[in-house]
């Protein structure tokens, strides 16, 4: 499984960003996006930034792997999905009987 990361860009030239993660800076090539200026929330893997996000995106993602560290840890990860938790399980369409 691979794991996309979202970080906000505080710096950047043509092709490459330093970006800013709970306070961790890291260089991150842009061959992918672009250039993109500072506070632009980005989707990292790898050291690569793959595509732009918006800031609810980027806050979803956060969230998500947020609980799941938390449940990892065994801790209660229930209000990192609050999505999830709050809406009724719906199967994907190609899986429905009806």
């Amino acid at each position: 499984m691979c794991i996309g990361i979202p970080m906000r860009v505080v710096a950047a030239n043509e092709f490459v960003a330093e970006c800013e993660r709970h306070g961790a800076i890291s260089s991150i090539s842009l061959l992918l996006v672009g250039p993109q200026p500072p506070g632009t929330q980005v989707l990292t893997h790898l050291g690569s930034a793959i595509r732009v996000l918006g800031a609810d995106e980027a806050r979803a993602i956060d969230d998500a792997l947020a609980g799941l560290a938390e449940a990892s840890e065994g801790r209660a990860f229930e209000t990192f999905f609050d999505d999830l938790v709050s809406r009724e399980l719906e199967l994907p369409r190609h899986l429905r009987t009806e």
